[in-house]
């Protein structure tokens, strides 16, 4: 998939799926990931703390050929190397991570590039950083990430909107019962850990959150 190509379907895209194996219900990342490409679902991220090196390059050959097959953005959390390897369509990156600048010297032009922000003092240096999605958040308090910062809350989501430029994906403690308002403020990509790989039937679960979703539309 082109440049120009992926990133639209990322721009296009409601909801971003992040794996989490250990709250999957005891089913595989690999499982998960091919349920939520059966759901529709356009964008999806490999996080995955825990493993061994080897298991997650043999888990992101996988799932790299099962998202080429059926056209979804493949992005590989925070491993550079193992984005490269695989040939994903992306890396995501955190503060913490290598500069984006040292990063997209490594992967060149064609590898999408997301980082993730906590502050407008982070987003606006992301902007001049050449990536080219930052993540806005944590929204809500969340454990899925064991060294996340405090929750940022919505006034950092409704800065970026109305200050940054760039595409961006709001992430953290999103669930069932806040995604309108976190949609309604004006996030068009929206990430869930939990609420979708923890959930008994994954399909009807993205159905649901894209029912609310659109209930913005009945805001006024």
């Amino acid at each position: 998939m082109a440049y120009k190509k992926f990133m639209q379907v990322l721009l296009d895209s409601d909801i971003y799926g992040i794996t989490a194996e250990e709250y999957s219900l005891g089913r595989s990342n690999i499982e998960v990931t091919a349920r939520m490409v059966d759901s529709g679902i356009r964008v999806i991220q490999y996080r995955e703390k825990e493993k061994k090196t080897r298991q997650k390059y043999e888990e992101c050959l996988k799932i790299r050929k099962m998202t080429r097959d059926a056209g979804v953005i493949f992005i590989v959390n925070d491993h550079v190397d193992l984005a490269l390897l695989v040939d994903a369509d992306g890396i995501h990156i955190g503060q913490d991570d290598l500069p984006p600048e040292r990063v997209r010297e490594l992967v060149g032009q064609e590898m999408i590039i997301g980082l993730s922000t906590h502050s407008p003092g982070q987003a606006e240096a992301a902007v001049t950083a050449g990536v080219d999605y930052i993540g806005v958040g944590p929204i809500f308090a969340t454990r899925t990430k064991k060294d996340v910062c405090g929750p940022v809350g919505l006034e950092y989501l409704d800065y970026v909107v109305q200050n940054i430029r760039l595409p961006f994906v709001a992430i953290g403690g999103i669930k069932n019962h806040n995604i309108a308002e976190v949609s309604r403020r004006g996030a068009s990509c929206i990430a869930l850990v939990t609420e979708i790989v923890g959930a008994e039937d994954i399909g009807a679960k993205v159905r649901e959150l894209r029912k609310e979703i659109k209930r913005k539309e009945d805001w006024h």
